[in-house]
């Protein structure tokens, strides 16, 4: 009866099956689809948890992404207001004539401490002067209009000593933002009526002038597209690893949907549905990441990063191929990591011995990579570098490497055998049963490793051609302090209160003009001109081997060239100069005679603390009346007491009491190109940010692992296994594909960087440099390792058996 009964049950109506319904094309992918996105959403707290896990991952990637491709539009930004309010025809030597609209202006930056603060010295000419951007009317005689960011630093007490730089201003209003080129940069306008034309003024009818853009050298230009592919490859690499995450719970769902009649290609697209939810779910939360740190990033002053939230905006071709491209490799990347898996309605079969991995293609890619850099030939001459080629051919060599670890791990784990402590039996285990999670949760630190090597044998090896080391001795002189236009009285003044300055140990002092030989000359002649130097002996011997001395000598100094010659036309002992070298050439200027003593010596020049060589008359003051010398220039270089905290800012201050518009410059020994500077700076900042959200990929990731784990984490802990075994096991599983990956890392970093380095015509001076990366590498992952290990402390408890 029983018997009857099954079979005419076995007989009767079923429910139709998937196979009986499904129908090919794009309406059962689309279902297929929406199927996956509602199982996604609606697998309770599991399937939230899961798609959350991916959603946070994509999230960051794609935040990151987003604000790559919103540094165009950013750069550009910048520089148009800085171009609105570059004063026009200051640098293309338009003549402006006076008017009702006319500005006079200067530049007079300082520096302060680490700090530089930028701002002009504005006087108007008219009722109706020339506004730059940011102002609502040129500041008066006294009065100072500040950016935010230097108002709060005037009025802190940190900026006390900058504030007693200003104190001959009042500080009176606030730049708006279309005058300055980020929140946080120190900028400001002010007004005195002592600006003329001969004080440096420089007159303006208007503002908005653009300079000629100095072309990027080919070197650098290598360096930026080397680094946009080392920053981004491994943002990419770690999209595809997120949209992976949750890979064995999901296959048991899988095969519990064939169970109910579900071919195999509808479960692989149900899978891409999940995955394509994570994915979009991701790339809303990016851009509320975006959108987040967009906010707070006029705040920030580190490394110089601040910038308007306005002028961090995507590119929309960019933007709209990142919106398009994450899905897309959301769903490509779980069909292809599915071709290995047989979904059965009965379970999941990777089969009881996985299937080797293919080892060729994984080889190809990096040598196709580093073939297209080596066919791309070298980079110099009139060519333009192959951007592209190199762009290229360095994603294909890391993405390359990516590929390549999971093989190399799983080849290096296959030969470990039983043995060993508890911990290593543990972990060697379970990556011979599964190494390919772990070697995707490395993936993303092995390429950026890999990156970090080929970028500084890169930049080591151009460094000399963009670090120059100078003829300077910051030893002799730490400052100097010019005036462009002066006169004897300002340099005694300026020399007497640099003497009696704190943190003063010595000061050179000079007042310098340029005398000619008087009298008529044929018609082609050129009247021999030179330098008149006039300081005290002490000084004096800083600048020329002089030997003895008494104030009222003077000295005819040779460099040891051809202007010897020249010197010897114009500087002859016992005949007279003219100190007015214009009187000479326009008429109404008065001539100034003075004569050179007969028994002047001539002596050698010997190197200044800026490393010039001063030919021409010595004198010293005894010798000549400064009063007399025309258009004569100041100089004093300063020697800092290194003990003295601020001793420059105190010197800065003394040096502004005296003239405001005095220029005070610092000596360095090694002068650094500004667009390397800017490169490296960038570099920094993309470096942090690319390493932070690996730092966070890695603990996403790990989180991951140990939440599908959490069962079998559960059930040794209940048959006895030590929660420190269940530590070290977890770290040997980590450790291992690290070590493995970081291995890879040192050998296609230092072939990526030897071949881009051969590229700009230079050598490796450096072949360790791979030994700071990969330790920095391996501390990370240590550091993530750590912060994994309370979530395995809750995974491991007793109620981890449960299941819904």
């Amino acid at each position: 009866m029983s018997l009857d009964t099954r079979a005419k049950a076995a007989t009767g109506p079923r429910p139709p099956l998937a196979d009986d319904t499904a129908s090919k094309g794009a309406r059962a992918f689309l279902r297929d689809l929406a199927m996956g996105i509602r199982f996604a959403v609606g697998g309770g707290r599991e399937g939230w948890t899961r798609t959350l896990l991916t959603a946070v991952g994509v999230g960051l990637g794609v935040a990151l992404l987003l604000g790559a491709a919103s540094v165009p539009n950013l750069l550009q930004n910048r520089e148009d207001r800085s171009v609105a309010r570059s004063a026009e025809g200051e640098f293309s030597g338009k003549k402006v004539e006076r008017s009702d609209s006319t500005v006079l202006q200067r530049d007079v930056p300082t520096d302060f401490r680490d700090k530089t603060v930028s701002g002009r010295v504005l006087r108007a000419e008219g009722s109706h002067p020339a506004l730059p951007p940011g102002l609502k009317k040129i500041p008066a005689d006294g009065e100072m209009v500040v950016s935010p960011a230097l108002r709060e630093l005037l009025g802190s007490s940190e900026g006390a000593l900058l504030k007693e730089r200003y104190s001959q201003y009042r500080v009176t209003g606030t730049i708006g933002d279309a005058g300055l080129t980020n929140p946080q940069e120190l900028y400001y306008y002010a007004g005195s009526d002592a600006l003329t034309p001969a004080k440096g003024g420089h007159r303006v009818e208007s503002f908005g002038y653009k300079e000629p853009a100095e072309p990027l050298d080919q070197m650098l230009v290598v360096l930026v597209v080397l680094i946009c592919v080392v920053l981004l490859t491994p943002v990419i690499i770690f999209i595809g690893t997120a949209v992976r995450f949750g890979g064995d719970r999901r296959d048991r769902r899988l095969a519990a949907l064939r169970l109910v009649g579900a071919d195999a290609h509808s479960v692989r697209r149900i899978a891409a549905g999940e995955a394509l939810c994570g994915a979009l779910l991701g790339m809303a939360l990016g851009g509320l990441f975006f959108l987040g740190v967009r906010e707070v990033i006029g705040t920030l002053d580190g490394w110089k990063i601040s910038a308007f939230p306005s002028d961090v905006v995507p590119v929309p071709a960019l933007a709209a191929l990142i919106l398009l491209a994450v899905p897309v490799t959301a769903v490509l990347v779980t069909l292809i990591s599915l071709r290995a898996v047989s979904i059965e309605p009965l379970g999941v079969v990777r089969s009881s011995k996985p299937r080797k991995r293919r080892l060729w293609w994984r080889i190809v890619m990096p040598l196709l990579g580093l073939g297209i850099l080596l066919a791309s030939g070298q980079v110099g001459g009139d060519m333009a570098p192959p951007v592209f080629a190199i762009g290229a051919g360095a994603t294909l060599t890391l993405v390359g490497l990516a590929a390549l670890l999971p093989w190399l791990v799983e080849a290096s784990v296959a030969k470990l055998r039983g043995g060993g402590p508890i911990p290593w039996q543990l972990a060697t285990r379970r990556l011979q049963l599964s190494s390919g999670t772990a070697a995707r949760a490395v993936s993303g630190i092995t390429v950026a490793v890999a990156g970090a090597v080929a970028l500084q044998m890169l930049f080591v090896a151009m460094h000399d051609d963009f670090n120059q080391a100078t003829d300077n001795s910051p030893g002799r002189a730490k400052l100097v302090v010019t005036a462009d236009v002066g006169d004897g009285e300002l340099a005694g003044r300026m020399i007497d209160t640099f003497r009696t300055t704190k943190g003063v140990e010595k000061v050179i002092g000079t007042v310098s003009t340029y005398v000619v030989k008087p009298g008529r000359l044929k018609a082609d002649d050129m009247r021999p001109t030179t330098e008149l130097t006039v300081a005290t002996c002490a000084n004096l011997r800083e600048l020329a081997r002089i030997g003895s001395c008494e104030d009222g000598d003077t000295f005819v100094v040779h460099t040891g060239t051809a202007m010897d010659k020249w010197v010897d036309k114009a500087a002859r002992p016992g005949k007279p100069v003219d100190l007015n070298a214009i009187s000479w050439d326009e008429p109404g200027h008065r001539h100034a005679p003075w004569t050179l003593p007969a028994d002047s010596r001539t002596v050698k020049a010997r190197p200044d603390p800026g490393g010039e060589l001063h030919n021409g008359i010595f004198a010293t003051p005894g010798a000549i009346d400064l009063s007399k010398m025309a258009e004569a220039a100041t100089t004093a270089m300063i020697k800092v007491d290194p003990d003295v905290p601020d001793a420059e800012e105190y010197i800065r201050n003394a040096g502004a009491h005296v003239d405001p518009f005095l220029d005070v410059r610092t000596l360095r020994a090694i002068e650094r190109d500004k667009q390397y500077a800017t490169i490296q700076k960038g570099l920094q900042i993309g470096a942090m940010a690319t390493m932070a959200l690996i730092a966070a990929s890695m603990l996403v990731s790990m989180i991951e692992q140990l939440r599908e784990r959490k069962r079998l984490l559960a059930a040794l802990t209940a048959f006895g296994t030590r929660r420190a075994s269940m530590a070290w096991s977890i770290l040997w599983q980590t450790a291992i594909p690290v070590a493995i990956g970081l291995a890879l890392a040192v050998a296609g970093g230092i072939g990526l960087g030897w071949v881009m380095v051969r590229m700009i015509q230079h050598s490796v001076t450096d072949w360790w440099l791979f030994a700071p990366l990969t330790a920095a590498g391996a501390v990370l992952v240590a550091v993530v390792t750590l912060l994994s290990l309370p979530p395995l402390w809750r995974m491991m408890r007793p109620d981890g058996l449960r299941t819904e």
